[in-house]
């Protein structure tokens, strides 16, 4: 029998070693913390974020080809893997459809967590807690010319493997038991690494116009803008003590983060603080009779906010709208639909939802996962370049990137499938 071994117990390591199983293979799932799945557990404020309801492939982050990510992606349609989850894990999803996102019913992290490792040893994986990889060492062909793979563990002891599936996860949230070390080994064994980097993390701004206004939360669009990249999100954003936070920070933050890396070119961030554009506000902003600014802008902002707004405008809050004059109606046009928003840092990986960067895309096959650099190794999960925005989009890529290479690593005749697919 086929023997897969499967480091990390995370969302698409598990997946992976459930699809080991089931395609007939000895699968043996290895998780250094005692429990796994600990970020399935945090995700979604305790709730899991599955999946996203609607999937917009373009809104995928990569430094690789484009075209090789939506061929991973399309791979398993969003509507057979929530068959998935509703019929074999056993955990009804619902939409929350203002965010299109799919939560479990019972809005637990945990039964989506359970019920993937109960999955699992149904399907009859062997489960390791505990259990300390250290390296993965090629071994000699046997007298049939069949390679494979020798996994050393902490404790001194070591699997025999005809595959390996790693699935180790990145350097995000680091308390959750990652540590990189798949990556160390990854690059090791001759794979290259597009640079690392938090992704999904708060920004951070030193003492400023907004340090004031921490708690206060509200709906906005950002731009992100540097030479090499741009994105834009709408949704969430919350003043912190430290800066700000919310998914539309969240969501292009990347942007930022990558600015200050070694030969990053300086990031700009402007916010839209409400729905409205340019000709929005320039109607809102004519005479209506004895009307005063402060009243029109606090009734569309939080009070402190909308007196920090009018102040950056250099607009006297208690003018008559009818007084207004057409350059301060620019000026707060400017605040308004475009304003810049002062920023320092980033809040690093400790609070990164994912890691950007990691292994190209070019060096796996994309229908197996298979590495196109060492046989019989294949890749899942956060090792690889590629992160979505917040709202279960980061799970898809795990669980269908799981799936793939469990199929592909399970099958008794994977090496002659995955020969193939080079030539």
């Amino acid at each position: 029998m086929r023997r897969v071994v499967v480091i990390g117990a995370g969302a698409a390591g598990t997946m992976a070693a459930i699809f080991a199983a089931r395609a007939g293979a000895q699968t043996t799932l290895l998780e250094r913390t005692k429990d796994g799945g600990r970020k399935i557990l945090i995700s979604g404020g305790g709730r899991c974020n599955v999946l996203p309801s609607q999937l917009d492939e373009s809104r995928y982050v990569t430094d690789s080809s484009p075209n090789t990510l939506r061929k991973i992606l399309r791979a398993w349609p969003l509507p057979e893997q929530r068959a998935f989850f509703e019929h074999d894990v056993g955990v009804p999803l619902e939409e929350e459809v203002e965010s299109r996102k799919l939560f479990p019913v019972s809005h637990k992290a945990r039964d989506v967590r359970d019920g993937l490792l109960s999955l699992a040893r149904e399907s009859g994986v062997s489960l390791h807690f505990d259990s300390c990889v250290t390296d993965l060492v090629r071994r000699t062909p046997d007298t049939s010319g069949a390679a494979g793979w020798t996994v050393q563990l902490q404790d001194g002891g070591a699997l025999p493997a005809d595959a390996v599936i790693v699935a180790t996860g990145g350097l995000s949230v680091p308390n959750t038991g990652s540590d990189g070390l798949g990556l160390r080994i990854l690059e090791r064994l001759g794979h290259s690494l597009h640079p690392t980097y938090a992704a999904l993390t708060p920004v951070t701004a030193d003492a400023g116009p907004y340090a004031a206004l921490a708690g206060i939360s509200l709906t906005v669009s950002l731009t992100a803008t540097s030479a090499e990249r741009s994105a834009r999100a709408r949704g969430g954003f919350l003043f912190t003590h430290r800066g700000y936070s919310g998914p539309s920070v969240l969501n292009v933050s990347h942007v930022p983060v990558r600015a200050q890396q070694p030969g990053g070119s300086p990031a700009s961030v402007q916010v839209q603080w409400t729905e409205h554009d340019d000709a929005a506000w320039t109607s809102r902003l004519q005479p209506q009779g004895s009307r005063q600014l402060s009243t029109v802008i606090r009734g569309e902002l939080p009070d402190r906010l909308a007196d920090m707004l009018m102040q950056q405008a250099k607009v006297d809050p208690a003018r008559k709208l009818a007084e207004l004059t057409r350059e301060e109606r620019r000026r707060l046009l400017d605040v308004l639909v475009r304003g810049p928003l002062p920023w320092s840092g980033d809040e690093g990986y400790k609070k990164a939802e994912v890691m950007g960067g990691g292994v190209p895309l070019s060096e796996i096959d994309p229908r197996s996962m298979e590495s196109r650099v060492q046989g019989g190794l294949y890749l899942c999960g956060e090792v690889l370049d590629c992160f979505g925005p917040i709202g279960g989009y980061n799970f898809l890529w795990a669980w269908v990137t799981g799936r793939a290479a469990g199929q592909a690593a399970g099958q008794a005749t994977g090496a002659m499938v995955s020969n193939t697919a080079r030539t």
